[in-house]
């Protein structure tokens, strides 16, 4: 086994047999995130617009007489944006799960990082 800085091979894989799951996904996501050139989500301020990458963790549409809108957690590994699309039911590949990159401005709603009608792409993997 070869040892390296942060603390060799046996130390790395005895981190990932101890460690939940989802802090595993997380930390995964993360590095997807970073390599990608992708703000993370906890360090989105509110009037900046950023790109940011991550999973979806849910996608609800509010049906609503004056402004319906399909709703979605962007989830990155350190944190998650709320995206919204304004007057929207459905929109084809935005689904639980799927990876997406997103770019748009911040704003604040109910105390949550929003991205109002961002761009987006879809990502496979």
């Amino acid at each position: 086994m070869t040892r390296t800085a942060d603390g060799g091979v046996w130390a790395r894989l005895m981190q990932r047999i101890t460690t939940e799951a989802d802090d595993l996904d997380a930390q995964d996501l993360a590095k997807t995130t970073e390599k990608q050139g992708a703000r993370p989500c906890s360090r989105a301020e509110p009037g900046e617009i950023v790109t940011v990458a991550g999973r979806l963790r849910s996608v609800v549409y509010t049906p609503s007489e004056r402004s319906p809108a399909l709703t979605a957690e962007l989830f990155d590994g350190s944190g998650a944006v709320q995206l919204v699309w304004l007057g929207q039911r459905r929109i084809p590949g935005i689904e639980p799960g799927r990876q997406l990159t997103v770019r748009g401005r911040v704003a604040e709603r109910g105390g949550q990082c929003t991205i109002f009608n961002p761009w987006y792409e879809l990502r496979h993997g």
